[in-house]
């Protein structure tokens, strides 16, 4: 029986979506195509999220790559890209209903240090308290099978009581792969009903 829902942060609990980011910024589709190719799809910014580098670190990399207009966007891309915050539609009062049914809440997510700033600013934070597993702090990424073997035993779990949901499927395979049962997050309607045919009373 499932007792704990251990959720991604980035596209299932708050909005992580670079193309966003770049719209709000008015850039042109040109400017916008080669941030996405050379900043968020980089060696450098997994490095971010792995704790093993800076937002400063990741900076001063990448400016090469850039024309001098675009560093100040670059810039707020990196150190500011959770202004405003924006949580993916619904999650909010799913995660509340699974609290109040007394489910274990549990964040398991690739992010780099400035998580502990801005994490506290998601109302959805409320629900999970100090169960937090973050990239970082570990220096693993998922999927590597280290990060949910960790993150498991960090919290003390009982893997057949759990269930993963992510919005990568190579993210949510390799929990499957730790004997983790998972969840591809293809939206908050489409969670609920698949919660449900898991078992979980939402």
């Amino acid at each position: 029986m499932i007792k704990n829902v251990l959720f991604d942060m980035g596209s299932v609990l708050v909005s992580f979506d670079p193309v966003m980011f770049t719209m709000r910024e008015e850039l042109s589709e040109e400017d916008s195509r080669l941030i996405h190719e050379e900043l968020f799809k980089t060696i450098d910014w997994m490095q971010l999220d792995r704790g093993v580098i800076t937002d400063s670190e990741l900076l001063s990399r990448v400016k090469p790559r850039f024309p001098e207009r675009l560093w100040p966007v670059i810039e707020k891309l990196i150190s500011r890209w959770d202004e405003p915050p924006v949580m993916v539609e619904g999650m909010y009062d799913l995660v509340k209903e699974l609290s109040e049914k007394g489910y274990g809440l549990y964040l398991l997510s690739n992010a780099a240090i400035r998580h502990s700033e801005y994490w506290p600013r998601y109302p959805v934070s409320e629900f999970f308290g100090e169960r937090l597993f973050i990239s970082y702090q570990c220096r693993i990424l998922k999927p590597d099978p280290r990060f949910y073997e960790t993150a498991i035993e960090k919290f003390g779990l009982n893997k057949d009581e759990c269930i993963f949901i992510d919005d990568l499927p190579l993210n949510a395979e390799g929990a499957v792969y730790c004997g983790i049962d998972a969840l591809v997050f293809k939206g908050e309607k489409r969670l609920r009903k698949e919660l449900r045919e898991k078992g979980i009373d939402i």
